[in-house]
């Protein structure tokens, strides 16, 4: 598989934030949002030997395991396999994507899919029937940089997924709390907060 990083830290966002966890950063990525903050993973990386990767979370002593990127879903076939191994050594296991690809192999067997669905700031858009496929045991994610990008995740009321609006600094943040209130939406506001605590 083409690796562009491991490491350990904490999940900065969604439903497990605060929790340590192995960072597994596939390489390459099909969309390229205005305000990534991971273009490094967008092209490159590494081959990365699978065992290398298992010896690795071994060694950490931890259970809990984040496949991110770029999009992992663009290696699929290396994905199945690593998500197989991990789930084999009884790993919890947290797949982040962009909401671009499906594959029910894969979706079934992690524990969460944490889907970062692309609002109009991003200048991308995802795959909204591959959000229509979670289930509740996954997640919907949305940046909220702007006031159309609230609006926009306004839609996604009726979906299974439990949805997390990410606002992009404090000054964003007040408004759109006052806005879920006044709209009575069943979502959860989250800080990053890995950019917070200046973490990878």
């Amino acid at each position: 598989m083409r690796v562009s990083e491991v490491f350990t830290s904490i999940q900065g966002e969604g439903r497990y934030i605060g929790l340590p966890q192995v960072f597994i950063r596939l390489a390459g990525c099909n969309l390229r949002c205005s305000w990534c903050d991971t273009r490094y993973a967008w092209e490159g990386g590494r081959e990365y030997p699978m065992q290398k990767i298992i010896d690795y979370i071994e060694k950490t002593g931890l259970k809990s395991v984040c496949i991110t990127g770029g999009e992992p879903m663009l290696q699929i076939k290396g994905l199945r396999i690593l998500v197989e191994r991990l789930k084999s050594r009884m790993n919890f296991v947290l797949l982040e994507t962009n909401g671009t690809k499906y594959d029910e192999a894969v979706f079934s067997k992690v524990d969460c899919v944490s889907c970062d669905i692309k609002p109009p700031s991003s200048e991308e858009k995802s795959d909204l029937e591959v959000a229509e496929k979670l289930k509740d045991k996954d997640q919907i994610k949305i940046v909220i940089s702007t006031e159309d990008d609230y609006y926009f995740a306004k839609q996604f009321t009726c979906f299974e997924a439990e949805v997390f609006l990410q606002p992009t600094h404090p000054m964003k943040a007040g408004w759109v709390v006052d806005q879920v209130i006044e709209d009575k939406l069943d979502f959860r506001i989250l800080p990053q907060l890995h950019k917070l605590l200046k973490l990878r």
